[in-house]
């Protein structure tokens, strides 16, 4: 299941606030390529490659950070995605199992260094010398931006639900997987773009479960394929619409009743997930709001079009994207809770 160039400047400021998390971070971390060893440079370049061979629609809203969030979401983006593929995609020489595990264990050594005056910087991860490339950037970026470590760890358990569990019974079940594999990506990303309360943490955590929904429904085939599904097993039960029905792609009026369902629960998530921007930083605001229109526009169209998941990968036109990026892009709302289902 799938979780997603601007040029670098100077600020004449020796430090930055970052309203995350309420203290100030010396302009040294902040800049990372031009004031670190080689090779945590080298390591963001391998994110930043990475981010533009993905073909997702995050990276193209990364462009509205300035460049040093920039980098740091480069950073997240390759770790999010790394850990993703080493169970999707799994080496056929390295059990998906094995290779997870390593990676945790690497990831836990490079990021318990609260006290050391640098990230670690001589990474080495047997048999994955692209997660050893990452790591140092990793390291740097949660450094630099006070992101807390139980966010990315939240990350690497929600991927190995998926060696593990293949079915959902409730929806209580599946939100914990969400929670872990989505919200937990949303609630590193906002120590990124900065915000000014602890408030901003719930509705957070419901735009990543609205996101992750959206996936959910987009993936049904797919994920079908592989023998999982993520659509709690209650659902399909109540509509009437039964795992072989999904495994043959077949749509009939319980699956369309079974989509509305789903959708309806994802708009819920969309509604509470909009709150953040009240919350967040102005370059935060942008880059939330294009990526949460973005993916609420993919859920319209699936629900206009349930049947579409069987035959293609549903995406959004590009029309309707350069209106999203246009509008997020030159007239983000201000931040006030008034404003904040502005979207």
């Amino acid at each position: 299941m799938r979780s997603m160039v601007v040029r670098d400047y100077l600020r004449p400021l020796s430090f930055i606030l970052y309203p995350s998390s309420f203290i100030l971070h010396p302009l040294s971390l902040i800049l990372a390529p031009m004031s670190c060893p080689e090779t945590i440079r080298s390591s963001y370049k391998t994110c930043r490659r990475m981010v533009r061979q993905a073909g997702s629609n995050f990276p193209a809203a990364f462009l509205l950070l300035p460049a040093a969030q920039h980098r740091a979401m480069d950073a997240l983006y390759a770790f999010m995605r790394h850990s993703d593929d080493l169970v999707d995609d799994p080496d056929p020489a390295r059990p998906a199992a094995e290779a997870l595990t390593r990676w945790r264990a690497a990831v836990e050594a490079a990021l318990d260094c609260p006290r050391r005056a640098s990230p670690p910087t001589g990474l080495d991860i047997p048999g994955d010398p692209l997660g050893a490339a990452i790591l140092p950037a990793l390291a740097h970026t949660v450094r630099a931006f006070s992101i807390p470590q139980e966010h990315l760890l939240a990350v690497l358990e929600g991927v190995a639900m998926d060696l593990s569990q293949r079915r959902y019974a409730t929806f209580e079940q599946l939100q914990t997987y969400c929670q872990r594999v989505a919200s937990a990506v949303g609630l590193a990303c906002i120590h990124v773009w900065g915000f000014s309360d602890p408030q901003a943490l719930g509705p957070a955590r419901s735009a990543g479960i609205a996101l992750q929904l959206t996936n959910i429904l987009r993936d049904l085939k797919e994920d079908a394929q592989r023998d999982r599904v993520y659509l709690p097993l209650e659902d399909l039960r109540r509509c009437g619409y039964s795992i072989d029905e999904l495994c043959r792609s077949a749509v009939t009026p319980a699956f369309h009743q079974l989509i509305e369902v789903e959708s309806a629960r994802a708009e819920q998530f969309y509604r509470e997930g909009y709150r953040l921007l009240a919350w967040l930083a102005p370059a935060g605001r942008r880059i939330f709001g294009m990526i949460t229109a973005t993916y609420h526009a993919l859920l319209e169209e699936i629900r206009r079009r349930p049947g579409e998941v069987f035959v293609r990968r549903v995406r959004v036109g590009w029309p309707k994207k350069l209106a999203i990026a246009a509008r997020w892009t030159f007239l983000p709302p201000a931040a006030s809770p008034q404003r904040t289902t502005d979207h």
